[in-house]
Formats: C-alpha cells, sequence, structure tokens
C-alpha cells in the first residue's frame, strides 16, 4: 500500500471511532443516571424531547442525574404550573434555582432615586416572595437596571444601595436571598449599571444584609473582566450563586475558551453546594443536541 494510501485509511478510520466513541457516550449520558459533583441546572427548554410541559422536563432532568433547574420566567406561569412544579421538585429532592424577580434594560430603575422605579422593584419582589413560597426557591435574581447618566457614579451606587436594602426589608422573614447579576458591556448589555464582580462585591458589603449576595455569571464575567478563579476567590463571602455558558457563543462548557472543568473542580475544592445554573443555548439542536449537553457537563465535571 502506498504511504499516502495508507495515511488516508487510518485517517479515515480514526475518525469514524471517534465518531463512534463520541455517538456511545452521548448515549449512554442520555440514558443513565449520571453522577454530578455540583448541582447543575439545566433550564426549562433544554429538554423539548419530552414536550413542552416543564414537570415532564423536570422529570427527565432527575432521570439524567440534574439535581437542579432553573427557570428565569417562572413569575410569568400560571399559579397552578408554578404550584405543579413545585410539587414535582419536592418529589424528586430537586433545588429550584434562581428565576427573574427584578430587571430593567432600559431604564435606571435602581441608580436614579426615582420614587416610582423603587416602587415597582419593592413589588416585584413581594410578588416574587409569592412565587418562591409555590416553587421552594432560595434565590432570586435581580439586575438593577441603567446607569442614570445625569448622576455621579457614586450617588447612583448610594440609590441602588438604599433601595435594595428596603428589598431585603422584604426578603428577611422568608430567607430569600436577591442574587445581584452584573452583566458584560461588551456582547450584551453595553447601558447596564452594574457589570463587574469588585462593583457587586461593594455593593453586597454596603447593603450588609444575608438576603443581598452575588451572582456570578462566569460567561458575563469571562467578557468583562476575565481572570475567574482569582476574581472567585476575592468575591467569595459575597457569591451565592453561579451560572455558565461558554465564550464565544454562550453555549454549553466545551464549546468556546473557558476551561470549565478547572473552574468546576475550584468550586468543589472550596465547598460550594450552591446551584450553577446552566444558563446557555446549545450548539446542536434537537435530541441529539441534548445528548451533547450532558456530554459537556458529564466531562467538565470528571475531575
Amino acid at each position: 500500500m502506498q504511504r499516502r494510501d495508507f495515511l488516508a485509511t487510518t485517517l479515515a478510520a480514526t475518525a469514524a471511532l471517534s465518531t463512534t466513541t463520541l455517538a456511545n457516550a452521548q448515549a449512554t449520558t442520555t440514558t443513565q443516571k449520571n453522577q454530578f459533583k455540583l448541582k447543575y441546572a439545566p433550564h426549562v427548554g433544554h429538554f423539548n424531547s419530552v414536550g413542552k410541559d416543564p414537570v415532564d422536563q423536570i422529570k427527565r432532568m432527575a432521570d439524567l442525574g440534574f439535581t437542579a433547574i432553573e427557570d428565569n420566567g417562572m413569575p410569568k406561569r400560571p399559579v397552578e404550573v408554578q404550584e405543579a412544579m413545585g410539587k414535582a421538585l419536592a418529589e424528586l429532592n430537586m433545588d429550584m434555582g434562581v428565576f427573574v424577580v427584578s430587571s430593567d434594560f432600559q431604564n435606571p430603575t435602581f441608580t436614579s432615586g426615582k420614587k416610582e422605579y423603587a416602587e415597582k422593584a419593592l413589588d416585584d419582589m413581594k410578588k416574587g416572595l409569592e412565587v418562591a413560597k409555590r416553587v421552594n426557591a432560595k434565590w432570586c435574581t435581580v439586575v438593577p437596571g441603567t446607569f442614570a447618566h445625569n448622576l455621579a457614579m457614586g450617588y447612583q451606587t448610594a440609590n441602588c444601595v438604599e433601595l435594595l436594602r428596603r428589598m431585603c426589608e422584604i426578603c428577611e422573614p422568608s430567607g430569600l436571598i436577591m442574587v445581584l447579576e452584573p452583566l458584560n458591556h461588551f456582547a450584551n448589555h453595553p447601558d447596564l449599571f452594574l457589570h463587574l464582580i469588585p462593583q457587586a462585591y461593594e455593593i453586597c458589603r454596603a447593603v450588609n444584609h444575608p438576603s443581598c449576595k452575588i451572582l456570578f455569571d462566569i460567561y458575563h464575567q469571562q467578557i468583562s473582566e476575565g481572570n475567574i478563579i482569582p476574581n472567585i476567590d476575592k468575591a467569595w463571602s459575597e457569591i451565592a450563586y453561579f451560572q455558565t455558558g461558554d465564550n464565544p457563543g454562550r453555549r454549553e462548557p466545551g464549546t468556546g475558551e473557558i476551561n470549565y472543568r478547572n473552574i468546576f473542580k475550584h468550586l468543589h475544592q472550596k465547598g460550594y453546594t450552591g446551584v450553577v445554573g446552566m444558563e446557555h443555548g446549545v450548539s446542536v439542536k434537537g435530541d441529539e443536541g441534548e445528548a451533547v449537553l450532558v456530554q459537556a457537563y458529564v466531562d467538565a465535571d470528571n475531575f
């Protein structure tokens, strides 16, 4: 056999073997109950192969070994659906991750100091408290609006801190924790006030309440500032929650530049027992994409 023919045959066989191995691995991860070291939380919508019913999707997640879920839009679901989801989570011993209780991507809701914005945020929190009770949620997401461009940063920060303290008073009896999510300026949200982990850390220290902590979204912070593990360590006392998504693309781990295996190992070694929310899209659609998604977390959890 000519050398070039031998190489071509060998490469083709290797590629076929790799494809077969990957297919077998993906098939395994979607038919067995995986034993994850961290509480990875798929979103409702990640497992549409079982239909659109969120309860059926929760059951599918549990069958695959996931021990938590996320559902940003939970407050918009009918009360009876929230209650059914809460019941399913309790029966399956799964945690409810975050849902969004207050966010505004167009107005300076927390920074301007305006009464009407403050009243809306406080009302959102009161409604969010009722949602949390139905689904036994421990955390809810707060995005503190845009910059107030007519005010210096110090005044904006003070206004934000004051409103968060008032929201903490609503949370306190139940123990619900607001998690503040910094969102990146460069790829997604250029006008939002909160965009850096040190900034969120400063605000949480100023609020000084157990109901106000940080949501560390690794995707956003890779874009905003990088230095992921050192920033996790520096802000650790104020972090209550993590979310994932690789960059670029905001899809499952392994599709971008972030070394999620090392990050997950670091969280595990620090004793993190909270939820790691899978707030991202998928690189492959359909049933195959679900298998790829699960395999990505099996791989990243292999430390």
